[in-house]
C-alpha cells in the first residue's frame, strides 16, 4: 500500500461538498481561540462520530488494520492572520490522561491543558493520522511537504533531519476541500508560509492500532472507544 511504502497517502473526496460545508460551520464555532485547537472530540462531540464513520475508518484501517481507534484530535485553522511556517519534524508525542514514571516515556509536556509525552518508537510505528481538509490547500497556500519513506528511519535525531530531507527528496502534497491525507507520525513533514494565504481548516485525527496497549496503567487522553448509541458507519 502506498501509505506503508511512502508514509503518507492522499485520498480524494472522503467528504462530499455538503459535509465540507457542515464541518466548516462546526470548525468556525471554535474560531477566535487559537489557530491550533486541541481536544476537538470534547469541544465538538460530532467529531468522534466522524472519526468512526465508514469512509474515514476504511481509509485508516487499510493502514493500521481492523478496529483502529482514535486517540487525539486537533483542528488547525490557518488564515492570512495566522500564517506561519512549520519546519521539518516528526509527530513524536501522544496525549495521555496522567503522568506516570515509565521507562521509555518522555519528555513530558502540557499543551492546551492536555498532558503529552513522547512514547517508545514501537508505539508510534503503530499509529497514523488522517487530516481532513475543509478548504483547498495548494502550493501557494502552504500545502504540506513530505519526505517519502522517511518514516522507515524511525525516530530521527534533530541533527540528522536536514540530511534525510536532502537525500530522500521532498514532495509537495496539495489537497482539495473534502480530501483526506493519511500519514504515519514518523514521516518527516513541513509546510511553508502561504504566499497567497486564505482559510486552511484541517481536522487532524490520530489513531492507534487496536493491539496497542499503553503500559503501567497509562491511558490515552481522548477517543479510545466507539461512541455509544450511534452507528459507526454513519457518514457525517
Amino acid at each position: 500500500m502506498e501509505t506503508a511504502r511512502l508514509g503518507y497517502q492522499l485520498v480524494r473526496s472522503i467528504l462530499d461538498p455538503h459535509q465540507v460545508a457542515e464541518w466548516r460551520k462546526r470548525a468556525d464555532s471554535l474560531r477566535g481561540q487559537t489557530a491550533g485547537i486541541r481536544r476537538v472530540f470534547e469541544r465538538i462531540p460530532e467529531t468522534l462520530l466522524l472519526a468512526h464513520s465508514g469512509p474515514v475508518m476504511e481509509a485508516i484501517e487499510a493502514f493500521l488494520g481492523a478496529q483502529a481507534r482514535p486517540v487525539r484530535s486537533i483542528l488547525f485553522d490557518k488564515s492570512s492572520e495566522a500564517n506561519w511556517a512549520v519546519p521539518w519534524h516528526q509527530d513524536l508525542t501522544i496525549a495521555v490522561r496522567q503522568r506516570l514514571p515509565l521507562d521509555g516515556f518522555g519528555p513530558w509536556s502540557l499543551k492546551d491543558g492536555q498532558l503529552h509525552v513522547q512514547p517508545p518508537q514501537e508505539i508510534l510505528q503503530q499509529m497514523a493520522a488522517i487530516r481532513l481538509h475543509l478548504d483547498d490547500c495548494g502550493v501557494t497556500n502552504g500545502a504540506l511537504r513530505v519526505v517519502p519513506g522517511s518514516h522507515r528511519l524511525g525516530r530521527i535525531p534533530q541533527s540528522e533531519i536536514e540530511h534525510h530531507v536532502r537525500s530522500l527528496g521532498i514532495v509537495e502534497s496539495p489537497a482539495r476541500a473534502g480530501d483526506a491525507r493519511i500519514m504515519s507520525p514518523l514521516v518527516l513533514h513541513a509546510s511553508s508560509k502561504a504566499v497567497e494565504p486564505s482559510r486552511r481548516r484541517v481536522l487532524h485525527i490520530e489513531y492507534c492500532a487496536v493491539q496497542v496497549q499503553l503500559p503501567g496503567g497509562l491511558e490515552w487522553a481522548e477517543g479510545d472507544a466507539a461512541p455509544t448509541g450511534t452507528s459507526q458507519s454513519r457518514a457525517w
